[in-house]
């Protein structure tokens, strides 16, 4: 299964067929006229805030870094981070960049397991800030507009995510409940190394805590972002909602089954905004600019690659 969705060309039928059946049910045509008028301004600072949450994201995995005692700068952490990024579009959405980043690292630093950890507990603590910012959206947003569909969604995909995340942080533990015999097999032996990789920062707690409450602060900027881009095409849309949706939206992105985020997420977004009675073209149009200010995102990651070539 992982070898088919590794597959560039089993994501590439996915996305084809997932967007062939949005555009049979939305008008393309006037999602993009809607994305060609989105107001400049708007597009601008969005731009800004997708740079900024670049920014905070380096800034928290060198947290990581400097927590485990690795010898990287800054500048080489940095350039990591950003061509990392880049190639991950190439690769499955959502573990692409991080795999990337993980495998230059221990490149660097031949500390392969402690690479993994690091790019593991950044992600994992990313995972739980986006569900940590949904349920508070479902509460904040349910005083006043209760609707049970998009509420079952956002608790269902929080409570996924806090037991996932819990599993990946003790995974040291539940896997050495297997017998003694199997620890030296190549299947556990190396899961095992990067859990106890992983656990080592349960005893660095203050790096955890600043490194989570950056990761809530990502997922705000994202917010925000979503936010100034339903501005930008003139939706009616209270943040309140953008609180709800787009944590959900994000879940779906880092699913490793699309190609650079489309798709899926894009799906979800239209008919989560269907409840607020915005149009489908206009969800498309948002939905796709999300991924698109995502994609620019990477853009200094190109340049550093290809001067690097």
């Amino acid at each position: 299964m992982t070898r088919w969705l590794g597959s560039v060309w089993v994501r590439g039928a996915i996305t084809v067929a997932i967007l062939a059946y949005l555009m049979r049910q939305v008008d393309a045509g006037a999602a993009l006229g809607a994305m060609v008028r989105a107001d400049p301004v708007a597009l601008l600072v969005v731009a800004a805030l997708v740079l900024l949450d670049r920014a905070v994201m380096i800034w928290r995995w060198l947290l990581l870094l400097r927590a485990q005692g690795s010898p990287i700068t800054t500048g080489t952490a940095a350039r990591i981070f950003l061509v990392s990024s880049f190639v991950g579009s190439f690769l499955p959405a959502g573990v692409g960049g991080d795999a990337a980043r993980a495998y230059a690292l221990g490149q660097r630093t031949a500390q392969r397991g402690a690479a993994v950890a690091s790019v593991a507990v950044d992600r994992i603590l990313g995972v739980v800030a986006i569900a940590l910012m949904g349920a508070l959206g479902v509460a904040v947003y349910a005083r006043t507009h209760p609707d049970p569909q998009v509420q079952a969604v956002a608790v269902a995909s929080a409570a996924a995510v806090f037991v996932g995340s819990g599993v990946a942080v003790w995974a040291d533990r539940w896997i050495r409940w297997l017998p003694a015999s199997w620890h030296d097999w190549t299947a556990v032996r190396l899961p095992l190394r990067i859990a106890d990789s992983v656990a080592a920062y349960r005893e660095q707690p203050r790096t955890l805590v600043a490194v989570f409450a950056l990761s809530v602060l990502v997922q705000l900027l994202r917010i925000l972002q979503a936010y100034g881009l339903g501005l930008g095409l003139n939706l009616a849309v209270p943040f309140s909602y953008y609180l709800v949706f787009m944590p959900v939206g994000l879940l779906m992105l880092l699913l490793p089954i699309s190609v650079s985020g489309f798709g899926l997420p894009q799906v979800f977004m239209v008919w989560l905004l269907r409840p607020q009675g915005v149009p489908d073209e206009l969800s498309l149009a948002l939905s796709t600019l999300i991924v698109l200010s995502g994609l620019f995102g990477n853009l200094p990651g190109a340049w550093l690659y290809l001067r690097n070539r």
